[in-house]
């Protein structure tokens, strides 16, 4: 089906159905369980996947590391977590240093702030550079929804947010048949859209240092097809190189559908979940595993004996959680909110009082 009707017929299932089922739209190009696709969980092969011999998606480690988690159009939150990290001023201007940032996907949908919010992480991308430090934002499941034209979660004024977009070109005829109100985000989208290649510059999984990052979760069998295989079938297809989503980003256990590591109550260590778990760092060399997507409706929680770190806080508005981030330094992890970042802040004023009042203590008196 051409990009034009399936959006129509997305559209038309959105206003019969609702959009209450955070799922594919079709599992129809689930992968089967074959060695050059990755099965599904009750399929999967018991053997360890080998060592990653590709390992493209790896960057080196850094002083300190911050992940956020999902963020789903809304501006002010999305702002309210980069700084809790430390990553940004008052206006918006990286001020992180030598800081790596990593957002975990879903940037987009169920908020009317998404343009925004995806050119504010490219903007802080090319700052961050310049400062010695590193911004690497994911793709989830929303932006994989999005260059499908699935646009089940998308507000009023996000169809809207679009209209905008300079050189944009949204009366070709191939936008012909698509509703009028979404013909703008369609043309950005679309594979080869604007905003599509946009997203094709962007992973769906990374490692820093000893810390893997994805958006639903990697397993096993993830590793088995290769790591660095799954980010260029997706940016191929993102670009519009390719001609239909690749089965292995598509399947329910994907890596930005997954959430097997998310359940609750969390898994402990030795249940399958960890035994997965522990498979796929193994082979990836590295301690534990960040993910978002299933939100946590108490903040940040980990699982697994501190090896996966989940991070959607649900911080958007249409969830209505608090901004949070996770901060890694060597091996410490920790938790960031706004009261932590007070707490610090006040602790690092309490001190450099006492620094200068020892200061002038020690001054000689004439």
């Amino acid at each position: 089906m051409s990009a034009a009707p399936r959006l129509t017929a997305l559209l038309a299932a959105l206003l019969a159905a609702g959009c209450d089922a955070d799922r594919p739209a079709s599992t129809a190009h689930s992968p089967a369980a074959a060695a050059s696709s990755p099965p599904s969980r009750s399929t999967a092969a018991p053997a360890a996947p080998p060592p990653d011999a590709d390992r493209s998606y790896a960057y080196p480690a850094a002083d300190r590391v911050v992940a956020i988690g999902d963020v789903h159009g809304d501006l002010a939150a999305t702002r309210a977590a980069l700084r809790i990290a430390g990553a940004i001023d008052g206006a918006d201007r990286w001020i992180g240093g030598k800081l790596v940032l990593v957002q975990t996907g879903d940037e987009l949908d169920r908020g009317d702030g998404e343009q925004e919010i995806v050119d504010l992480f490219d903007r802080l991308a090319v700052e961050a550079r310049a400062a010695g430090g590193t911004v690497y934002a994911l793709n989830g499941n929303h932006e994989v929804m999005n260059v499908q034209l699935d646009f089940r979660y998308v507000t009023e004024g996000g169809f809207k947010d679009f209209e905008d977009v300079p050189g944009l070109d949204a009366s070709g005829p191939r936008l012909a048949p698509v509703p009028p109100p979404a013909r703008a985000r369609a043309a950005a989208f679309a594979p080869g859209g604007l905003y599509a290649r946009k997203l094709a510059a962007r992973d769906v999984i990374i490692a820093v240092g000893d810390t893997v990052f994805a958006h639903g979760g990697v397993l096993p069998a993830h590793a088995r097809y290769g790591i660095a295989r799954i980010n260029r079938e997706v940016r191929a297809w993102m670009e519009g190189k390719s001609p239909s989503t690749p089965a292995v980003i598509a399947a329910e256990d994907s890596p930005v559908w997954a959430r097997l590591y998310s359940s609750e109550p969390p898994p402990a260590p030795g249940s399958p979940p960890c035994a997965a778990l522990d498979q796929t760092l193994a082979a990836m060399s590295a301690k534990r595993m960040v993910v978002g997507h299933t939100v946590q409706k108490h903040g940040v929680t980990s699982a697994c004996g501190d090896k996966i770190w989940r991070i959607d806080v649900g911080m958007a508005s249409h969830y209505g959680g608090k901004p949070a981030a996770l901060e890694i330094v060597g091996d410490t992890v920790r938790v960031l909110t706004a009261e932590t970042t007070k707490a610090t802040e006040a602790a690092d004023a309490s001190g450099a009082t006492d620094a200068a009042s020892a200061a002038g203590a020690a001054k000689p008196k004439k």
